[in-house]
């Protein structure tokens, strides 16, 4: 399945207009599309409003069109066209909807889709990772191939935030299926530069203003095919066997899972000492306002830092969740070297019991 990439003309008058819920990530060249296919709206007063020649809208409209075969691109652009987008003034009175006659489409805001994009991204970047959706599911699921020939289920993600990030061609499906697999693309992976220098401006307590001109991504400054677990995982013993076995591995991708859905990353950023003895203690301040699943995640997290306590929460919480390497947390927690690996395997054996103690139903899901 072909993935055209869309011209990145953003809407400049986003929560603006008659309807006021069109987020402004979505394309001018896709607006343009549902105003003159869903809402009748001639290619000529699009020119018009937006002062440039008719064959410059066609062939945005013709773009577009193309991008259909894709099924997650195919979802938002229904979700879209199942609203009203605004309309220039001068078109015809029996042409215009207003937005009290059809529903407001659910779309993710731009904070949300770049909040979701940061995790989403990180997780396909590593090695053999794929976003799988279904024609009739809810959610898409990450998965990784292991080396020891297994898949594991790494992220679980809303479709419509795989929707968003197919429309702007950060992820791609090089042919469909009952199950389409997305990578990610040239354009995500720059996309993802640009939204982790963000978030380290954010942490750094950088104002959003010029946080927004260090953003911009000039090349790709992170290595992120794999993570520290990833690539320990793929060790063997003298003996042959791997250094850690796949329930080890899923324990440690599900504490990041938490962890990255929880948003602890710029609580950790705020200082070490604090965030872990916090924890620790039992003192960890929760957010004023947060969303229900990301209040659960936040519980997980914690709840399974603290049942590891000091030493081993240290190397996990470095390791899985901050995806620093082994020498790095060596260092940075005084240890001396080649010694991470062990305490870490003993940290995940710990991990993986605390999960089994504590299964019920849904607790062998991530997300």
């Amino acid at each position: 399945m072909g993935q055209m990439v869309l011209e990145v003309e953003h809407n400049e008058h986003g929560g603006q207009g008659e309807t006021g819920f069109v987020p402004s990530w979505v394309p001018r060249s896709v607006q343009n599309y549902i105003d003159h296919t869903e809402m009748g709206v001639p290619i000529r007063a699009l020119a018009r409003q937006q002062g440039c020649h008719a064959s410059t809208i066609l062939r945005q409209i013709r773009r577009v069109e193309t991008l259909r075969d894709d099924p997650l691109v195919d979802g938002v652009l229904k979700t879209l066209g199942g609203g009203s987008i605004a309309q220039p003034p001068n078109v015809p009175q029996p042409a215009r909807v207003t937005a009290l006659q059809m529903p407001s489409p659910i779309l993710p805001d731009a904070s949300q889709l770049g909040e979701q994009a940061l995790r989403v991204l990180r997780r396909l970047c590593e090695t053999g990772a794929v976003l799988a959706v279904g024609a009739d599911m809810e959610k898409a699921v990450i998965v990784r191939e292991e080396g020891h020939g297994d898949n594991t289920k790494t992220a679980v993600v809303d479709r419509a935030f795989a929707e968003a990030m197919a429309l702007q061609g950060w992820i791609s499906a090089p042919q469909g299926g009952r199950i389409t697999r997305y990578h990610i693309t040239a354009a995500g992976r720059t996309a993802l530069t640009g939204l982790m220098a963000r978030a380290e401006s954010r942490r750094a307590g950088v104002p959003e203003a010029e946080a927004d001109i260090c953003a911009i991504p000039h090349r790709i400054r992170y290595g992120l095919a794999e993570s520290p677990l990833a690539a320990l995982a793929r060790r063997r013993d003298r003996d042959g066997t791997f250094f850690l076995d796949k329930d080890m591995v899923r324990a440690g991708e599900r504490l990041r899972e938490d962890f990255e859905i929880a948003g602890l990353g710029d609580e950790v950023g705020q200082g070490w000492p604090v965030f872990l003895t916090g924890i620790l203690e039992g003192n960890a301040a929760a957010p004023i306002r947060s969303a229900r699943g990301q209040q659960l995640a936040r519980a997980r997290a914690i709840a399974a830092l603290h049942d590891l306590g000091p030493g081993l929460a240290d190397i996990v919480l470095r390791c899985c969740c901050l995806l620093e390497g082994l020498e790095t947390a060596e260092k940075f927690l005084g240890w001396s070297a080649r010694s991470g690996k062990i305490v870490l395997r003993i940290a995940l054996i710990r991990l993986q019991q605390g999960y089994i103690a504590q299964a019920n139903t849904s607790a062998a899901l991530i997300g």
